[in-house]
């Protein structure tokens, strides 16, 4: 069980080149093809900055030199669609959904100077249809799913992100289904535990898995989860994306919170 056609989002910031080498391991892990992607669009009222085609020329070959090296089938993209208006997002949901995973990177401060919409993650979880793979902007990673930490809450969220995340699960070297809840002790019902049933699923696609469950008290369950990565030297963590159910299309408290304080890569599916 393997990916084997990977999506990496592109663009002009020192961090992309961090991204891309993360995703040039996990490319060769898996034998699959990898697709670098660098978005143009075309706002209305801003002129073209002359130096772009410069930039984009250096990207690709920077992309194209580095998957050559380490022999790594691969395909390069700029999407430079002359529709006035048209997001970041669209166009990178759009060649996601025909892709087994999509690398996308945490935004920075800084970023609101450049064409990357800073909630680009957030919209990409939410549309792509695809796991998403949001690496750090701080930080270079060596190697990505080693020890993973599935962040388990019963119900469809978690178990989307269970089974987009199969590939990783099924390579690792230590699975810890870790389940956060209240001190109220909500998720219990009539003392049946409900992560058993996955921790038996995970078991028969050969998974070491372990389980452990953790009560919030008066620290954010992000915050839990990034401390208990560092304390385990876990290289991964993967969680469901629940929306805020609040009308709009935005991602829940939990996710949004994750994306914000994260410090190693985090897969989430929607």
């Amino acid at each position: 069980m393997k990916f084997k056609d990977i999506l990496v989002h592109l663009d002009s910031s020192p961090q992309s080149m961090n991204r891309l080498d993360l995703a040039i391991r996990i490319a060769k892990e898996h034998g699959a093809r990898l697709t670098g992607l660098y978005v143009v669009v075309h706002q209305q009222y801003k002129p073209e900055k002359e130096y772009l085609a410069q930039r984009i020329a250096d990207i690709e070959k920077t992309f194209l030199e580095k998957t050559a090296g380490e022999g790594v089938e691969s395909c390069w993209i700029c999407a430079d669609w002359p529709v006035v208006g048209l997001s970041v997002v669209e166009v990178v949901n759009y060649y996601a959904h025909s892709r087994d995973l999509v690398i996308v990177g945490q935004a920075t401060r800084d970023q609101t100077k450049s064409s990357v919409p800073l909630d680009l993650a957030e919209r990409v979880i939410l549309g792509a249809g695809r796991p998403v793979l949001v690496v750090p902007y701080a930080g270079s990673f060596t190697s990505v799913g080693g020890r993973v930490i599935v962040a388990w809450r019963p119900g469809r969220a978690s178990a989307r992100a269970v089974n987009d995340a199969m590939p990783f699960l099924a390579a690792a070297r230590e699975v810890c289904l870790l389940e956060i809840r209240p001190p109220d002790g909500q998720g219990v019902v009539d003392g049946f535990t409900p992560k058993a049933d996955i921790v038996g699923n995970l078991r028969c696609h050969g998974i070491k898995v372990t389980e452990e469950h953790l009560v919030t008290g008066n620290i954010t369950v992000a915050n839990i989860l990034m401390n208990y990565a560092w304390e385990n030297g876990c290289d991964l963590i993967v969680m469901g994306a629940s929306t805020s159910g609040k009308g709009a299309a935005s991602l829940g408290a939990v996710a949004n919170q994750m994306l914000e304080l994260m410090t190693i890569p985090v897969l989430m599916a929607h």
